[in-house]
This record gives C-alpha cells, structure tokens and sequence, in this order.
C-alpha cells in the first residue's frame, strides 16, 4: 500500500466491508430453491400400473418429501431390488444427478430381470448399478453423495452375512459433511431386536436407531405417515393381518 495515506486505506476498507455486506444481504435474500412438485413425479404417466399397486402402502410422495431429495444430487439406493424406489429417486434428481442403485450379488441376480425390464425406460438414465456387498457398498471414488436411501431392506442385512457396523460406517463415509441418509422399515415389537428379521421381515426401531448412531450418524426427523398402530407386529410383512406399521427415521451426517 506505497503511496496510500491513512485516509485511502479507511476508505478502501470502508469499501470493502460495505461490499461484503451488500453480498451477505444479497445471499441471505435469495429465494431457497422450490422443493420439487412430488405428487407430480407419483403421477408421472409413463409409470407403470405394478409401481401404482405398489405406491398404495408406501405413500411415495411423502417419503420422497421427507428425504429432501432434488434435482442434480447424488444418491445411493441401498438394497434398490428392482428398482421401484430408484426410478422415483432418478425421476427427482434428473439428468444433473445420478442415483447408485446397489445390491449384493445375489440379490442383483435375483432382481436383474425386474431391474433390467425397468432399466430400459428414459426415467432411469441418471441411474448406475452397483452390485457390492451391503458393507461394502461404494467404490472409493463415489463420495461427498447428497443422500443415502435404505428402503425396507436395513432388516435382511440382520440375517446375512453383513458387518452392519462396517456397513453403516462406509453409508457415513461416502456422505458429504450435513448429508442425509433415511432409513424406512417394517417395525418389530419392543425386544425383538433382529431377532425377526427372516421369519416377520421386521427390524425393531430402536435397533436400527443405536446402530446407525454409533456409526457417527445425528438422528434428526422422524416420519410418522407410514406409521399403523393397529398392526400388533407379529406376523410377517407379506401376510398381514392389518396395513404394516413402518417407521421412517431420518440421520445427518455432522458438518
């Protein structure tokens, strides 16, 4: 600053903090991006009628809202089978966005003639399938992800041969910092613990809770619109004697 006197360099400063402030109140006023028309994405009419079968007991647009998801963000679709939720997730995040649809081998196996058939529509071009192990679920390259989905798949990772402590590790390391992973499941009775999770399909809330937090996850949302408090939980999801009590749990990844 040669050449300056005092009062140029006050001047400059003044200058300089009035135009941060203006690019501070300029920020704060800009409009947060509109949330996406979720409805609309359920009623997209090129969906087909088994997904609209489907839609009836999960409540898609709801869950889709609760997830925050939006245009452009990166997704993994844990236990993505085939492929229900994933499409809605890749109809959301668009062609600015990809969705990682996994599943372990065998289960891809299973699922690939389903997936396959339902891959081949436009709907599903963000989309990326990654067969790996539920506790190893990414490449190391696939990182910072906006979101992570679990979708009534965390409960049979209770009775395969899965490190869910690693598994739930690797979901927080793949996020970025704030990310967002949300876990929806068929609900067990208090002590059930995983101890149903082959036979009624279940997975007792608080489980799903202590586990996922000790991999460092904050729990801050909980849905209730799939919630069924008449379902006595015990009896398989796919018998059920009344419409299935699901929670929905919602975790962040700390900034």
């Amino acid at each position: 600053m040669a050449g300056l006197t005092r009062s140029d360099i006050l001047r400059h400063a003044a200058i300089g903090v009035l135009g941060l402030t203006l690019l501070l109140a300029a920020c704060a006023d800009a409009p947060t991006p509109a949330a996406p028309d979720y409805a609309a994405i359920v009623a997209a009419p090129d969906r087909s009628d088994a997904d609209r079968q489907t839609d009836k007991r999960r409540e898609p647009a709801q869950l889709l809202a609760f997830t925050g998801v939006r245009a452009g963000m990166h997704v993994l679709d844990m236990g993505a089978g085939g492929g229900y939720s994933t499409e809605l997730l890749a109809r959301v995040v668009g062609p600015s966005g990809v969705v990682y649809a996994q599943d372990a081998a065998t289960i891809a196996e299973r699922t690939k003639p389903s997936f396959d058939a339902r891959e081949r529509g436009a709907a599903m071009k963000p989309v990326v399938r990654l067969v790996r192990p539920y506790d190893d679920p990414v490449q190391p390259e696939v990182r910072n992800l906006d979101l992570v989905t679990f979708f009534f798949w965390y409960h049979d990772t209770t009775y395969m041969p899965v490190d869910r402590a690693r598994m739930d590790r690797a979901l927080l390391d793949a996020l970025k910092p704030g990310g967002i992973l949300v876990i929806a499941d068929h609900s067990a009775r208090p002590g059930d613990g995983t101890s149903v999770g082959n036979t009624f399909h279940r997975i007792e809330e608080s489980v799903v809770k202590r586990e996922v937090e000790a991999a460092g996850f904050k729990l801050v949302a909980e849905g209730n619109f799939l919630r069924h408090p008449e379902d006595p939980r015990d009896a398989p999801v796919f018998r059920p004697k009344v419409p299935v009590d699901e929670f929905v749990l919602k975790f962040e990844k700390p900034r």
